[in-house]
Formats: C-alpha cells, sequence, structure tokens
C-alpha cells in the first residue's frame, strides 16, 4: 500500500511539473510575439528563467534584433540564474553574428536545465546550440510548445527555408464576398474592431504590401494608427512596374518618416527612380513578371535579403488573386463583415473564387474569432 501510496504521490509532482513547464513556456511564446514586426531580420525569441518555481528573469529580443531574448532574461536574472531553468522559444543560437552565440552566455550563467520549444533551421544553428548546452553538462529538453513556437516563427523558418518571408494575406470581405462597392467608392466592410485588429497585425509584421492601384484609388499611408504604436508601423512596400507612384502620395511624403519601399521593374525609367530616392524612398530592381506586373519570386526574395520575414499583403484583388495564384501565400486572415455589398461589388480575389482559399486543401484553419458582428478566421499551409 505504501509503495501505491508513493507511485501517486510521483506521478502528481511529474504532472505538476510537466504543468508548471508549459505555463513557463507559454509565458515565454507570449513575450516572443511582443518583438514581431520589430527584430527583422532575426527572430523574435522570448525567455523566462525560472528558480525554485518562481520567475527570476525575463526578456525577449529587442527591437533591431539585439540583445536576444536570451541574454536579455539572463540580465535581468543576475546570480539568481544560477542553478535555474530557462525556458526559450528556439534553440539558443552557437555562431558568431553580430553578438556573440546565446549558448556560450547560457553556460556562463551556470543554467543547469533548458527547456526550448524549437530547434532552430539556421545551418548556422541547427542543433549545434543544443549540442553545446549538452556538452557543458546542462540538461536540454525540446519539444515543448513546437507547433504553437513554429507558428510564431514561421518568418524566420521561411526565411531560412525558402528564402523568402512568410507571407500574411488580409482579406475584409462582405457576406457575398467582396471587398468594395461598384465603382471604387470607399465602403467599410467592417468595423472598428476589426480595423483596431488590422492595426495591432501591421505592428507585427516586418512588412506591409499594396500595388500601385491601391495607392492611386485610396492614398494610403499604411502606418499603424493605434495609440502610442507609430513607432511598430511596418515598412511600407508598394509593387510599382512602371514607377508611377505621385510624389504628392501619403506614402512618399512621409517616406522620411516610416520607411517606404518602390519595387519596379528593371526597365523602369532611372529618372523616375532617382526622384523617389530624392524623396527618401529606396527602390528595389525585379524582372517584370505577368499578372502583377512583376515576378512575384523575386519580388519576395529581394525582401528577404532586406531581412524582411513576415511580410502582410492588404492590396486589392489582383494583388492578392496574383499571391493566391502563385501559392505564395503561407497565412490567411479572412475577416468577414455583415452586410452584403451587393451586384456591381468588388470580388475579393478579383476572377478567382473566395473558395480558392476557404476551401483549398493547401490550407487549413488555424484560429477563429468574432469582433461584434464581425468574424475572423485564420488559415495556415496544411
Amino acid at each position: 500500500m505504501i509503495f501505491r501510496i508513493l507511485e501517486d504521490q510521483f506521478a502528481q509532482r511529474a504532472r505538476e511539473a510537466k504543468d508548471a513547464d508549459r505555463r513557463f513556456m507559454e509565458l515565454a511564446l507570449a513575450l516572443g510575439r511582443r518583438g514581431q514586426g520589430r527584430t527583422w531580420p532575426n527572430p523574435a525569441v522570448g525567455a523566462v528563467i525560472v528558480k525554485d518555481g518562481v520567475i527570476v528573469g525575463r526578456g525577449w529580443t529587442q527591437p533591431g534584433g539585439r540583445p536576444h531574448g536570451e541574454p536579455e532574461a539572463l540580465r535581468r536574472a543576475g546570480e539568481a540564474a544560477r542553478g535555474a531553468t530557462l525556458y526559450v522559444t528556439l534553440e539558443p543560437c552557437s555562431h558568431f553574428g553580430k553578438s556573440p552565440p546565446c549558448a556560450d552566455a547560457v553556460i556562463a550563467a551556470g543554467i543547469k536545465r533548458v527547456v526550448a520549444a524549437i530547434e532552430d533551421p539556421n545551418p548556422e544553428v541547427a542543433g549545434q546550440g543544443h549540442a553545446r548546452l549538452r556538452g557543458a553538462g546542462i540538461a536540454v529538453e525540446v519539444g515543448l510548445c513546437a507547433a504553437a513556437a513554429a507558428y510564431d516563427h514561421a518568418g524566420h523558418f521561411r526565411r531560412i527555408r525558402d528564402k523568402r518571408p512568410h507571407v500574411i494575406l488580409k482579406l475584409a470581405v462582405s457576406p457575398d464576398g467582396k471587398i468594395g462597392a461598384a465603382g471604387g467608392k470607399p465602403l467599410a466592410i467592417t468595423g472598428e474592431a476589426v480595423r483596431d485588429r488590422v492595426h495591432l497585425l501591421r505592428a507585427q509584421s516586418d512588412a506591409i504590401l499594396v500595388g500601385i492601384g491601391t495607392v492611386l484609388a485610396d492614398d494610403p499611408l499604411l502606418t499603424c494608427r493605434l495609440p502610442g504604436m507609430a513607432a511598430r508601423s511596418p515598412v511600407r512596400v508598394v509593387l510599382d512596374q512602371s514607377l508611377r507612384i505621385p510624389a504628392s502620395s501619403r506614402l512618399v511624403r512621409s517616406a522620411r518618416e516610416t520607411p517606404l519601399w518602390v519595387v519596379g521593374s528593371e526597365l523602369a525609367e532611372a529618372a523616375a527612380a532617382t526622384r523617389l530616392g530624392a524623396a527618401g524612398a529606396q527602390m528595389l530592381r525585379v524582372p517584370p513578371g505577368s499578372a502583377s506586373g512583376l515576378d512575384l519570386p523575386a519580388v519576395l526574395q529581394a525582401l528577404a535579403e532586406k531581412g524582411i520575414t513576415r511580410l502582410m499583403v492588404e492590396g486589392g484583388s489582383r494583388i492578392a488573386a496574383s499571391f493566391v495564384a502563385a501559392d505564395l501565400v503561407d497565412e490567411i486572415w479572412l475577416f468577414r463583415g455583415a452586410e452584403a455589398v451587393g451586384e456591381g461589388g468588388v470580388d475579393a480575389l478579383d476572377a478567382l473564387p473566395l473558395s480558392k482559399i476557404t476551401q483549398s486543401p493547401a490550407h487549413k484553419v488555424h484560429a477563429s474569432d468574432t469582433y461584434g458582428k464581425d468574424t475572423l478566421t485564420i488559415y495556415e499551409r496544411a
């Protein structure tokens, strides 16, 4: 009987320890998300240091990608890190870049156990960070909350593996599949709560992309307009094959305050590029393509080369359809309003049916939410 009681007690303690590990890792993930949109080209890593069940340090990757999340947490923990457990959302790096290896900092701090959500696919890391920690006598466990970490670090993974950013397509559609009224008249498909959520998504993105058609029709600013978050505005990217963007547009006029990158054809006039450069915009040249006027894979490769990992596509129906048709959309944020637009409205995906994404075997539902009468469904690659 006494052995059965002891077994039950050990099992209970094991369950409690496992639950505690999950809670601390979920906190690390939440901390990491604070850096999304601000750490490129580095991943937004979250870290929590725990000793005797008490959090003694926490950190996340800082703007510009440095310091990394682990050194930030170690700095806050100080001497309390010795003998503690580190929960981290991505394998600590093991190479010298612009900062020393995080794995070395973890070893020097006297951490005795590391719980990492997922291995870093970067060839310069790829298990070497974990191996270095184990070689120093640190217990390393990998895989807790791995799916959540893979979702949060999708931009980093996509850039490493495919040499392009993780593409998030945002659409706001009416029940009858429209994104605008006939004749291009301004129309609010969704309410204020959705607009606030979209601005938060902008803040969590490295860059936001539209086509020249949207610029000419709407003269957007494409910044994050949530209170106190103007500095979190993403890089604004405009696909503009012939460099038609007006110097009087709000995008060009604000180019010195919030970065503006104009992607034009290699054949575009040099004078137009010079004019945009003088206004503070950066020029990216890519080969001409078909539907969008530019080679979309080349566009994404150019953005990745500049460090972009998370790209939000918020263009019109033609741009959205071009990305969908080229199978370049990794995640879809589909907001649905409550009121139909009616005949003559602008279709969400130009000539493509909306079912191309909602019923596609290439994507599955990741999450859903409601905002008053409006709904959100997030799809991710299956």
